[in-house]
């Protein structure tokens, strides 16, 4: 559009030259004079081609406008075109009166200039989607015939690249695509993407970003995603999304520009009327005037006011790690009243370890991590794969397990041998009939052990807690904004995490189809609520808050039920959506003010009101303070 508009001006403004070199009223006021054959016809020639090809993009627009019946700015401007072109022509063929030529030219010339310049400004708005683009590095070197003698580089296109490609990343280069490190060890420099300052240590089978940074080693990488499904392709495309939702304050914004184009409808009639039939001025002095007051009415900078802000601020977000899906929901974070935090992975680092073995009479603490770390190695769980790490580092021997179920919030079950094993909560253990000891006293995650439904005993396990969490807090309570915390442990673990972290509301042992109803019920009494987490349970609540908040580590269905994303698993970065969404909110209705609050001056100079002062606005000039508020 930038490019467009600039074409058009820089083609219309020779003609324009020639339009005012040929308009009598200009050689009047200049004083000079020259007569050539056919000059009105030369005249009307020029002014034509600068009307429907300068003008195209306003009428265009126009007809759009007047077609979904939303007056706006482009109605206005058409209207102004063609009144003073329909005039001049009149002037010119069948009337004896002054034509309008140059007043039209110079107007489609300040309005090319002016979008021009509007269109550039919005441009660089976008300015997160070019530097997500850039950090894409042109090329990357593509290993051929890998492991075998033949084994080559072939330097290609990224844009090449196939998933089970795979790649060499030389010490220092940009890292092409999404991968696993296939061979090799090096430190990523992420901070670019994540938002992690340090950088993150790399070996065989951990996952690569593309357009991160590879430090001093080498790596060879297996490519897993390509195109639109790479980490920087999907940020790129909720940065777009989140330029394209509009806050409810547009709504307001749009009725604005609507009454304001009714507004110089009816203000431009009442100036053409009165300086025409109530004073001595001629005829075309009250439609100069009259169009300067269509032309200066129109609310292109009210049409800027939001997009704007919206697209400079999800912009700035994404640079700081924060992707915006929905503008509605940084909208409402200025209100927020409560912020919910799902307690595993969100405030504590999701990465357990077992603290304490208790094992029944008669059960030894090796037989009994023998028998849970064989069912738990079939689980992605995080409690699953802790237990599984200490047997491993313990050189346990892992039973054959068969038949392995997953019972959503509660626990697992397996058969072993002839056995049947479970493991899990008290909630699974009293649904399968078995008799446990209760573990009092004991801090941290509690999975209990059966075999035919005859206790084997509990494993203690603690999930360590974020350093920054104490900070989120502490910063949130300054703000005057409540902190809650949702966690499927039992109220003695929940408590102690939030008395550590002076948490005011803990809503423990909660199942994941409750979470839900936990938010439903802070928001019952009137309270603005956030959700921040990161699992598939996590989804409904992140979709119930008024602002759900997934973080960028999480599941895609989490991700895709929240409005706003967090690339780093920092809760401080909540801060920062705050932060964004009061500067946001106070930048929209600055320049609300601005947009609406010049035309109390320029309409009334406009129509004349200032003509005792001898001050009156033609249209080129009314254009230019136009599209000059626009840019401002």
């Amino acid at each position: 559009m930038a490019k467009d508009f600039k074409k058009r001006f820089l083609l219309t403004l020779p003609l324009t030259i020639l339009v005012l070199l040929f308009s009598p009223q200009v050689r009047e006021w200049f004083g000079f004079s020259f007569k050539m054959a056919f000059d009105n016809l030369l005249l009307f020639t020029f002014a034509t081609v600068i009307f429907f090809y300068g003008g195209k993009p306003f009428f265009k627009a126009a007809k759009s406008e007047l077609k979904n019946k939303n007056y706006g700015m482009m109605t206005l401007v058409s209207l102004a075109l063609v009144i003073s072109y329909l005039f001049s022509l009149a002037s010119t063929f069948l009337i004896e009166a002054k034509s309008f030529y140059w007043e039209m030219a110079t107007l489609i010339s300040a309005f090319l200039f002016g979008h021009w310049l509007e269109m550039r400004s919005v441009a660089g708005t976008g300015g997160a989607l070019k530097e997500l683009a850039k950090l894409i590095p042109p090329n990357a070197h593509r290993i051929q015939a890998l492991g075998t003698r033949h084994e080559a580089l072939e330097d290609v296109s990224t844009g090449e690249l196939k998933k089970g490609d795979f790649v060499l990343i030389r010490p220092g280069e940009k890292i092409p695509v999404d991968g696993l490190v296939f061979e090799g060890k090096s430190l990523a420099n992420e901070a670019l993407v994540t938002g992690e300052s340090r950088p993150v240590k790399k070996k065989k089978d951990d996952q690569v970003i593309g357009g991160t940074i590879n430090g001093d080693g080498s790596l060879k990488i297996k490519v897993t995603k390509t195109g639109r499904e790479s980490a920087i392709s999907q940020m790129m495309e909720l940065v777009m999304g989140a330029q394209k939702t509009k806050p409810h304050v547009q709504k307001l914004a749009d009725k604005a520009a609507n009454y304001l184009t009714l507004t110089a409808i009816i203000v431009g009639s009442g100036t053409f009327i009165y300086w025409n039939f109530l004073t001595p001025r001629d005829f075309v002095f009250a439609l100069t005037l009259a169009i300067s007051v269509i032309v200066i009415t129109c609310p292109h900078a009210l049409g800027l006011a939001i997009p704007v802000v919206t697209t400079i601020t999800s912009s700035l977000a994404a640079k700081s790690g924060i992707l915006i899906r929905d503008m509605k929901g940084l909208e409402t974070a200025k209100n927020l009243d409560w912020v919910v935090f799902d307690k595993t992975g969100t405030l504590t680092k999701g990465n357990f370890t077992v603290t304490k073995i208790n094992p029944a009479s008669g059960v030894t603490k090796d037989k009994l991590m023998q028998i849970a770390a064989s069912v738990e190695e079939n689980s992605e769980h995080s409690i699953a794969q802790a237990i599984v790490a200490w047997a491993k580092k313990k050189r346990i021997k892992f039973l054959k397990v068969e038949k392995f179920i997953a019972i959503k919030g509660k626990g697992v079950e397996a058969t072993v041998g002839k056995n049947n094993i479970f493991l899990g909560n008290a909630l699974m253990m009293k649904d399968r009939g078995v008799e446990i000891e209760e573990s009092s006293g004991e801090v941290g995650t509690v999975v209990y052990v059966a075999r035919n439904r005859k206790y084997l005993g509990s494993i203690i396990l603690s999930d360590e807690i974020r350093q920054e969490s104490k900070k989120a807090v502490e910063r949130l309570h300054k703000v005057g904004v409540k902190v809650a915390m949702l966690t499927g442990d039992k109220k003695e673990v929940a408590n102690q995490v939030g008395k550590k972290l002076g948490i005011d509301t803990v809503f423990s042992e909660v199942l994941p189809k409750d979470k839900l109803e936990k938010i439903r019920q802070l928001q019952d009494n009137g309270n603005i609520v956030a959700m921040v987490g990161d699992g598939i349970n996590d989804a409904p609540s992140l979709t119930q808050a008024n602002v759900g908040i997934a973080i960028g580590a999480g599941t895609s269905v989490a991700i895709e039920s929240a409005e706003i994303v967090l690339v780093n698993n920092n809760p401080l970065d909540i801060l920062k959506i705050l932060k964004l969404s009061r500067e946001t909110d106070k930048k929209m209705k600055e320049n609300l003010v601005w947009a609406t609050g010049y035309n109390l001056f320029a309409i009334p100079a406009a129509a004349g009101a200032f003509s005792s002062f001898g001050i009156f606005l033609r249209p080129q000039w009314g254009a230019l303070i136009m599209s000059a508020s626009s840019v401002i």
